[in-house]
Formats: structure tokens, sequence, C-alpha cells
């Protein structure tokens, strides 16, 4: 891909905003589309002979390059540094990722690029604030947040015959999925399939097995799941790791063995704006997102899908109790694991 050519940053050249314009939603461009760009237009560059300071500003030059938008004589210092695109840049050598003076942001986007032993860049890697937050286990207060299923019935439940009323006038029925689109790419209008038609697809993954690959294994094996989820969609699968898993569909994905969800940083029920565009001109809701909860049993080396739960975000609790979660102290010091950038 030429980044000269991608849509977004063509739009963006042609728009003559600046990083610091937050109105034009329509030219956020999604975290995929992101990090593609900047690694096609980044690796490779030198930061041999600058100074840490001056090494971030040549940093944040380049970044506005990339994207399309006009450098700045001087870089702001707002919060994020680059509001257009609600995203910070951080360069590293080490693995040790330092936030300084401030919390990690959730919907905020997080972009890090790897500088090798040579001084060149190796790698950039796009994350959002919920991704980076969960790698942090040093510091600040942080709740996680956790609900437990009322009933123990091995039915599948469609919990809300209806979207949200934000949602039930955009999504539509009978909708198939075009091979071209992304289940990572944001919503867009005529391409939001109906909760009612998500549960009918969905039925289908009922006593079908996911390889099981341990018991501490916990995001592999919902990775399984969230592939037979795009497959049944008709996706090809892609996984940015982002909020929700499908993004296209709105669609978050959990897979369970026991009767207590975990539901990380996010209250389903939350009323918060989601940082996309519009979509027909309404503003997307936390709790406007579908859940599907799917739970499972072991069998030999494999989990077989007993039933699921379909929901939107704010009838979650309508089958669920809202439990405490974890509590822990922190501070903004993060050991990037091994294979981040990879």
């Amino acid at each position: 891909m030429d980044f000269t050519k991608d849509k977004y940053t063509e739009a963006i050249s042609k728009s003559e905003i600046t990083i610091y314009d937050t109105t034009r939603l329509d030219l956020k461009i999604p975290t995929p589309n992101l990090e593609i760009i900047l690694n096609k237009y980044m690796k490779g560059i030198s930061v041999e002979g600058y100074a840490l300071r001056s090494r971030s500003k040549f940093i944040k030059q380049n970044v506005c390059s990339a994207l399309g938008y006009p450098v700045p004589l001087n870089f702001k210092r707002t919060k994020p540094r680059f509001p257009g695109q609600n995203f910070d840049v951080y360069s590293q050598k080490s693995n040790n990722l330092q936030v300084w003076n401030e919390d990690i942001e959730l919907e905020r986007r997080y972009v890090i690029i790897r500088i090798g032993v040579n001084n060149k860049i190796e790698k950039v890697k796009v994350v959002s604030g919920n991704k980076l937050k969960e790698l942090d286990n040093t510091g600040t207060l942080t709740k996680k947040y956790q609900a437990r299923v009322r009933s123990e019935t091995e039915q599948s439940v469609l919990v809300t015959e209806k979207d949200s009323d934000l949602l039930k006038s955009i999504t539509k029925n009978g909708i198939k999925i075009d091979p071209e689109w992304s289940p990572v790419n944001f919503p867009e209008s005529n391409q939001l399939i109906s909760i009612n038609d998500l549960y009918k697809k969905l039925e289908s993954l009922n006593g079908k097995l996911i390889p099981n690959s341990g018991n501490d294994q916990e995001r592999r094996r919902g990775d399984e799941l969230h592939k037979k989820i795009c497959e049944v969609l008709g996706y090809k699968y892609i996984d940015d790791g982002q909020f929700p898993d499908i993004m296209h569909q709105l669609l978050e994905v959990k897979l369970q063995t026991s009767p207590t969800i975990d539901l990380g940083l996010i209250n389903p029920t939350c009323k918060k704006i989601m940082d996309i565009p519009k979509i027909e001109g309404k503003r997307v809701r936390y709790c406007d997102v579908r859940y599907a909860v799917f739970f499972g049993k072991s069998e030999d080396d494999n989990i077989k899908l007993t039933h699921f739960y379909l929901t939107t975000g704010e009838k979650f609790f309508q089958f669920s109790d809202q439990t405490g979660g974890k509590v822990s102290n922190k501070k903004i010091q993060i050991p990037l694991p091994a294979g981040f950038f990879d």
C-alpha cells in the first residue's frame, strides 16, 4: 500500500485541516490503517544525532507528513498531542514504556515507535489505551469490571430482541457481509446487522469445538472463538486488539468456562460516547455495543460451545449481576512484553 494513495491521507491533505482540528470525525483513520500508514512511511528513518527533545519533535514532524497534515512550526502541549486523531506518540529504544504526568486514557490511541540499535525506526505499533492499560501492572488505581451469570441452564438467549434505541434505526435485517469489508473497520450506514440477525447467525456455533490451549490460555481460546464468529458472519479474520472485538458490527466477544465474566476496563452500561465517527449523524455510546457471551465445557483437547447470550451493553445486567472486580495500586511505567512489536 502506497501511503500517498491512501484515501484517508489524501482526504486529510486536501482538507487542509491541522492535527489540532477535532471536528472532522469522518477523517479519523482506523487503527489498523494508521499502523500500516506509519510503518510504510517511517520504517528506516534515522534519528541519529538527535537529542531526546529534538528527536521527539523530529518524529512528530514525520508523523504529520505521513498522515497528510501540515507540519506545525511548534507543537502545542495538548493532551493528546495529536487531538485530530486522538493519539500520543512514544519512541522507544527499550521495552520500558513511561507515561508521564497523566493516567492512561482508555479511548486514546498510543503510537509506540521502536528505535533499533542503529538509531533507525524499526516498527510502529498502535494500541488503544484500553489495551495498554492491561499491560500496566505497576501503578495507578485501576478497576476491572466483572459479572456473574444468574442462570446455569444451557440454553441460548437473545436477551433483548431489539438493539438500543440509538442503534435500532441504523441496524438492518438481511445484510450480507461484503468480502471487502473488514471486521476492524469503523461501522458504517447500511452495514450494521440487526441484533436479531446476529443471533440467528451465531446460533450455528452451538455445539462447535474450540481448541483448548489450556486453562491459563484464556486469550488464545478467545481468539479461536473470534475466528469462528468472523467466519460465520462472512469476514476474513483480523484482530487488532481493540474494543469491541468486531468493530464493524459493534460486537464484543466473550468465551466462558465459568459463570464469572471478566469485562475488563469498560462497564457495558457506560453511556459515554465512543471515539468513532458518527453513523447517520448519531454518536455511538459504549452501552450501544452488542455482547456475545459464549459458554463451553471441556471435552478432551477442546471446548464444546454449549450456549450463548446476546445482548446490548445497556441490558447486560439483565442476565448477570455486576461484581466488584479487581482493584490494585499502580504507577505508569509499563514493561512491554516480548513480541509486542511483532
